[in-house]
């Protein structure tokens, strides 16, 4: 078995792909930012 065959068999388990919707992430990203935001603002932590 080589190298290439042994990896092709392997099977994908869900993670991270290098080729997935970036702006999906960037804008969830900026949505959770403006959420702890807003929490930390009415906890009066800052």
């Amino acid at each position: 078995m080589t190298a290439h065959s042994a990896t092709a068999a392997r099977v994908r388990t869900g993670g991270p792909k290098g080729d997935g919707p970036k702006l999906v992430e960037h804008i969830m990203g900026w949505t959770l930012v403006v959420v702890v935001a807003m929490l930390v603002t009415q906890l009066g932590l800052l």
